[in-house]
């Protein structure tokens, strides 16, 4: 009889041990979770050195300035210009933490993973995400608003034009990402770009501001930006082109290898792809990848 009681207290002992051990162990990860989190959510400090893709102007400053509430010991600084100008600038030793191209060229020449890299690997590894999607469309100018309304009106126009006395078309330059989409939509459509620089109606412009800009003040009397950059603009789109016509517009983002301040950089890239963000992001017309 005293053995039998012995076994099942025994045995009662034995459950209560491992109760309490899964009990603890519960504990344990319910509280490494809450430390995960905690260290998520830790702010960052110093300086941090954004360049980006001119399109991003108006939106990413409000991001930005998202960011910085949040980080208040933290102190963004963004350089807006070409994708191709931003690249050259890295190259050439420029500070920066994080880049966000307008198209992946820019972006795959600066990564050591692809075979188009220049040489060095500029990109910190595991990084780089694709963020943004945008469009690009065809704007004219207020006098030519009427008679440019469809990407055949568009065609029509330059066809018939024989010098820039009947029609200047604006477009960046070729090392530009919207000039090399643009590119892409004049080969697709039909026209070749070399007759038109020959006829002497195509303008250029350094980046996509500077497209938009001639346009908007009459200097051209049509082009082809972005649609972020036509909605920041007050400009309507005469037409749209399709994945079909431009190819995926896809902005890549990532920190840079010699990053002096990956930590805020790797925070800023994570805060780019909250709801917060894209919700700035998506107001002005981009799409989330």
């Amino acid at each position: 009889m005293k053995k039998k009681i012995l076994a099942i207290g025994l045995s009662l002992a034995m459950v209560f041990a491992v109760t309490a051990c899964g009990s603890t162990s519960t504990e344990e990860s319910s509280s490494a979770g809450s430390s995960s989190g905690s260290a998520a959510a830790e702010k960052v400090s110093g300086e941090l050195y954004v360049s980006a893709a001119a399109s991003m102007t108006e939106s990413l400053d409000k991001v930005i300035a998202a960011f910085e509430k949040q980080n208040p010991d933290c102190k963004v600084t963004a350089t807006y210009d070409s994708s191709g100008t931003l690249e050259t600038q890295i190259l050439q030793g420029a500070s920066c933490d994080v880049f966000i191209s307008a198209a992946q060229k820019q972006m795959d020449e600066l990564d050591g993973s692809s075979d188009k890299c220049l040489g060095e690997n500029y990109v910190l590894n595991g990084s780089r995400i694709d963020l943004l999607e945008n469009t690009a469309v065809l704007v004219a100018s207020e006098d030519n608003a009427g008679e440019i309304t469809s990407w055949d009106d568009f065609v029509s126009k330059l066809e018939s034009a024989q010098s820039s006395d009947d029609l200047i078309f604006c477009m960046g330059n070729s090392d530009v990402p919207v000039g090399a989409y643009t590119s892409k939509i004049l080969e697709n459509l039909g026209v070749s770009e070399a007759d038109l620089v020959s006829k002497g109606i195509v303008t250029y412009g350094s980046n996509v501001k500077e497209v938009t800009s001639q346009v908007q003040n009459g200097a051209a009397d049509c082009g082809i930006i972005y649609s972020t950059d036509a909605y920041s603009a007050g400009m309507k789109a005469v037409a749209t082109a399709d994945s079909e016509l431009a190819g995926k517009i896809i902005y890549p983002a990532a920190v840079m290898q010699n990053a002096e301040n990956q930590e805020a950089a790797q925070a800023f890239v994570d805060f780019l792809q909250t709801d917060e963000a894209m919700k700035e992001f998506t107001a002005v017309g981009f799409k989330a990848v």
